[in-house]
């Protein structure tokens, strides 16, 4: 790399690329930055202390003019953004679906950005399109799912099921819905409960459905699907002039974590030719381990699968693969090859075939190197250790006077609550002010939902460097904080 030449007067220093010695040292002290993040993560409070723009006022209002050193960008970083980020590594994190950026994961991601492959075509990334191919078929194997299905890569679960609710209209129409749009055709309906996920409404809002037509299938009081319930309103459907195309069957709700019934819904969808989308984005990876197949039954059954292998396989968010059984049905309502993207290999997978996306990070570096790091009997003892130390946390909500379970814990997240005599506004006020009193202490993060009108907190495990340590803590400031707001503390 040429050195950078002196400027005129007046004239503002260009830099070019970092020459490969200050590249090398910029990498190690790099490497030390992460490294002694992920030791002491544990140490920040898991919520920065920050008010709504707050960075941004620290931050210029315009960009450089001339570029700056490296160690100034390092400086900024560790000034400005780790302490202020939400800290989705630490092992106090109990929000959402939690997710883990292990150490293997780190290293395929960082080797992945240094290779900048863009693997749309299998000429423009042989490696990193065969590595996709083979390491999603290794997770298939880890989920004892049928040879039939084939996996590849996107970005999240909203993604991956946009393109499963796709392949289901195409399939649908005779592909008429490529060809021609949807002006003028039949109303296509999608069927889901009322406790499937918002990416579900969204694919129905960006494919051109329309929300008017995604149907809400009743749940029973486990939250689970009612099958005759969704027959009823397919057919309800068919004559009314709709055209139903799929059923989206979850296995591991967001609130909750239930699974539908996916065997019963599976024998609905092929009775009435629908497409049987899976979302099995969390609790998916439960199935590697032969005991919660049984949990998880009928998910073989289904035409499209997601999982998420970015929130309970240790691999760095983003990491969603998509199983197809008819893979050709998605590959044939995407397939547009222009001139400039024409290659004369046979028999070749060219990935840009299964999306909208031309563009493709090389996703699956990270996946291989997590499931090589860990291999498969260091996964699943992760993600039974997780469900047992839900099981343990729920054991001690059961024996809490004022506390109450309010659902059964299938896997590694808890749905409880505080009650005290009044008003269900009353109890739901309380749990309002306790999820905050929570968060406020530091150590923890927790977020709630709601459930039949009642706010419920959910305490979601699933981080790699949680230990029984962490969840005893938080029990302490649940209880603790409850004590206060009862003023018996």
């Amino acid at each position: 790399m040429p050195p950078v030449e002196s400027p005129a007067a007046g004239k503002p220093v260009v830099r070019t690329d970092l020459p490969p010695e200050e590249f090398r040292a910029a990498m190690h002290r790099a490497a030390d930055l992460v490294a002694d993040y992920l030791e002491h993560v544990g140490e920040y409070p898991v919520l920065p202390a920050v008010a709504p723009g707050d960075v941004r006022a620290r931050l210029p209002a315009s960009p450089p003019l001339e570029g700056e050193p490296v160690d100034a960008l390092l400086a900024d970083y560790k000034r400005l953004i780790e302490p202020n980020v939400t800290h989705w590594n630490h092992p106090g994190f109990f929000a959402y679906f939690a997710i883990t950026g292990s150490g293997a994961g780190i290293l395929g991601e960082t080797l992945a950005a240094g290779l900048n492959v863009n693997h749309m075509l299998w000429k423009s990334g042989p490696a990193p399109t065969e590595l996709e191919e083979t390491t999603t078929d290794w997770l298939r194997q880890m989920m004892d799912l049928p040879p039939a299905f084939r996996g590849h890569i996107n970005d999240t679960a909203s993604m991956s099921t946009l393109l499963a609710i796709a392949a289901a209209r195409h399939r649908a129409t005779k592909g008429r819905s490529r060809a021609d749009g949807l002006a003028g055709g039949q109303p296509m309906t999608v069927y889901a409960s009322d406790q499937v996920h918002s990416s579900i409404d969204k694919a129905c809002i960006a494919l051109g459905l329309g929300l008017a037509h995604l149907r809400r299938v009743p749940v029973d009081t486990a939250f689970r699907m009612q099958p005759g319930a969704l027959e009823a309103m397919i057919q309800a459907d068919r004559h009314t002039g709709h055209l139903p195309i799929a059923v989206v069957a979850t296995a591991g709700t967001t609130s909750t974590t239930a699974v539908d019934p996916i065997r019963a819904v599976a024998a609905v969808a092929e009775r009435e030719g629908l497409w049987l989308h899976a979302d099995a984005a969390y609790a998916g990876a439960a199935a590697i381990c032969p005991e919660y197949r049984t949990v998880l039954d009928g998910l073989e059954l289904a035409d499209s699968i997601v999982v998420n292998p970015h929130k309970w396989l240790m691999t760095p968010v983003d990491c969603s693969v998509l199983f197809l059984r008819e893979p050709g049905v998605l590959r044939e309502a995407f397939t547009l090859t222009p001139e400039y993207l024409k290659s004369s290999e046979v028999g070749v997978t060219n990935l840009m075939d299964y999306g909208p996306q031309l563009g493709r990070r090389f996703r699956s570096l990270k996946l291989w190197f997590v499931i090589r790091s860990y291999g498969v009997e260091g996964l699943r003892a992760l993600i039974r250790s997780h469900c047992a130390l839900a099981r343990e946390f729920a054991g001690w909500v059961e024996g809490e006077p004022g506390f109450e379970l309010c659902e059964p814990v299938p896997f590694s997240t808890v749905c409880f609550r505080a009650v005290t005599p009044g008003t269900l506004e009353e109890q739901n006020a309380l749990n309002e002010r306790l999820l905050l009193a929570i968060n406020a202490a530091g150590p923890v993060f927790l977020v709630h939902t709601k459930l039949n009108g009642r706010v419920v907190i959910r305490l979601a495990i699933g981080n790699a460097r949680t230990r029984r340590k962490h969840v005893a803590l938080a029990w302490e400031l649940i209880r603790g904080a409850a004590a206060n707001l009862r003023g018996e503390g």
